[in-house]
């Protein structure tokens, strides 16, 4: 399970113990996220090497890639990169193409709070809803809020993102250098039905570096799709594994 911009694996928990009964879930922290170490480069390509690294250190070729947002993204990327590696693709609620940054000001907003002056979270919680233009997304964006030597810090990098290496230069883009790259497996891929982040029901975005994609849309969720709907992210996401080649 692969998460998206400003999340981590922690984010994935609910959906990871609906899933362990049956398979062996991991969830990783991508490069400047979570648990993992920084760095100054987030490039898909150099994400999807993370990956292969952890799933060839672990001995799971074949696995069942899934990812979200940043994270389907490094997805499709190591689908393109190293199809060896990847049995089933589930791509949550993104495409392979370029986005308008939508992502700098979430980045700019926690940069911007006084964490010196904050006693506690939901003083940083009320910094942020202040300088974001959707106050809500506060709520989602203190999660990457730590406790360290009895002052906060953001476990995010933010100085990647702020210099352009993330959100612009990284995230909004599409990975370029693949587009003459081809998976001709079959990719399932899980929309909200109120995001505007996949919009054709035929997979025509993800043509031709996935053929085969097939989308589909969940009725009441947008882009945090697994969090608006889990139930119904879930049930989608079993079936792709069900159907996956050789079970």
């Amino acid at each position: 399970l692969l998460h998206g911009l400003f999340s981590s694996a922690a984010n994935w928990r609910s959906i990871a113990r609906a899933l362990a009964d049956d398979h062996e879930v991991h969830a990783l922290d991508l490069r400047n996220h979570g648990a993992s170490p920084w760095a100054d480069t987030m490039g898909y390509e150099a994400m999807a090497g993370d990956v292969a690294g952890y799933v060839e250190a672990k001995g799971l070729h074949g696995a069942a890639v899934m990812g979200h947002s940043m994270g389907g993204k490094v997805a499709m990327a190591l689908a393109l990169t190293r199809p060896e590696l990847v049995g089933t693709l589930v791509v949550a609620d993104i495409a392979p193409r370029r986005y308008d940054d939508t992502l700098s000001p979430f980045a700019r907003a926690m940069q911007g709070v006084d964490l010196a002056a904050a006693g506690s979270r939901m003083d940083v919680q009320r910094q942020l809803q202040a300088l974001l233009p959707d106050p809500a997304v506060a709520a989602f964006l203190v999660q990457n809020l730590v406790s360290r030597e009895a002052h906060f810090d953001w476990r995010a990098n933010l100085h990647a993102s702020l210099d352009g290496k993330l959100c612009t230069g990284t995230v909004a883009l599409a990975p370029h250098a693949l587009r003459a790259r081809r998976h001709d497996r079959p990719v399932q891929v899980i929309a909200g039905a109120l995001s505007p982040y996949v919009q054709d029901a035929d997979g025509t975005e993800f043509h031709p570096m996935f053929p085969q994609a097939r989308v589909a849309f969940i009725d009441g969720a947008g882009h945090w799709v697994h969090a608006d709907q889990p139930a119904a992210f879930v049930a989608l996401l079993r079936q792709a594994l069900q159907e996956a080649p050789g079970r």
